[in-house]
């Protein structure tokens, strides 16, 4: 692969060999300490952009020295809107969580002080991010988004944009809904709250909260013959997980 992309691109790009699989954030790391530029895209491989960014992106961060991070709106398709964005930290109640997650990603209504950008895609000052430490390389994998944001925020960078008008594809529309996915981010949720100091017992029910609204939504929806059951038994057998977690 490596000789593929020396082929296609040259000097152009800079090619980095990790010496061992340490999660998301390690690699990212690696590539951000090589990194020469003030101001970093965090991109993942499935993400597909849609209009040119990197201008708009740049002369935003050149205009307010104070600019932390930098989000855009995440789309299925070319079509298509995703609902995820940006997400409310877990910290926030999760009835409220979920109808504010909802309503903001519906309507590009964005709240730097509790949302933070999906990790698919974001720019990120490299100074400031340098200062909180980059990514926690504990974290082998999810939830880093929520991570960073707690800390950017803690540290006193709190500027964040939104920025709807530049979009990006996510390819996780053919993904089939995931119990093991749906627990490890949970486990990760919980993990945060040790780490932070915060309540595990609140997170793990903001949790459940969460999929209370989901899992009424998606009843519905299959009462109306809208959606089949595939998300909604999901959400079920997730629930049985958070409740293990409360005991």
């Amino acid at each position: 692969m490596f000789e593929q992309l020396r082929s296609l691109y040259g000097n152009d790009i800079v090619l980095v060999k990790n010496t061992h699989n340490g999660g998301y954030g390690q690699g990212n790391n690696m590539g951000i300490r090589r990194a020469t530029a003030p101001v970093i895209l965090i991109m993942n491989p499935d993400v597909r952009m849609m209009e040119p960014v990197f201008k708009t992106t740049l002369d935003a961060f050149e205009r307010n020295n104070s600019l932390c991070m930098y989000g855009m709106k995440q789309m299925l398709s070319a079509t298509e809107m995703s609902c995820n964005s940006f997400c409310c930290a877990y910290t926030v109640n999760g009835y409220l969580q979920t109808i504010m997650t909802s309503i903001g990603n519906r309507y590009d209504y964005y709240l730097p002080r509790y949302m933070h950008f999906s990790g698919s895609c974001f720019f990120i000052r490299k100074e400031m991010f340098e200062q909180v430490g980059l990514f926690d390389e504990t974290i082998f994998m999810y939830g880093e988004e929520e991570d960073i944001h707690y800390r950017m925020r803690k540290n006193g960078f709190k500027q964040m944009i939104y920025n709807p008008k530049l979009h990006y594809i996510h390819l996780t529309k053919k993904r089939e809904p995931n119990l093991a996915y749906e627990t490890k981010l949970l486990d990760v949720a919980i993990e945060h709250s040790r780490k932070k100091g915060y309540d595990v017992s609140k997170t793990i029910k903001n949790r459940l909260r969460n999929n209370t609204i989901l899992l009424l939504r998606e009843m519905v929806l299959v009462f109306l013959g809208k959606k089949d059951k595939r998300q909604m038994n999901l959400l079920k057998e997730f629930r049985k997980e958070i409740t293990k977690r409360l005991k």
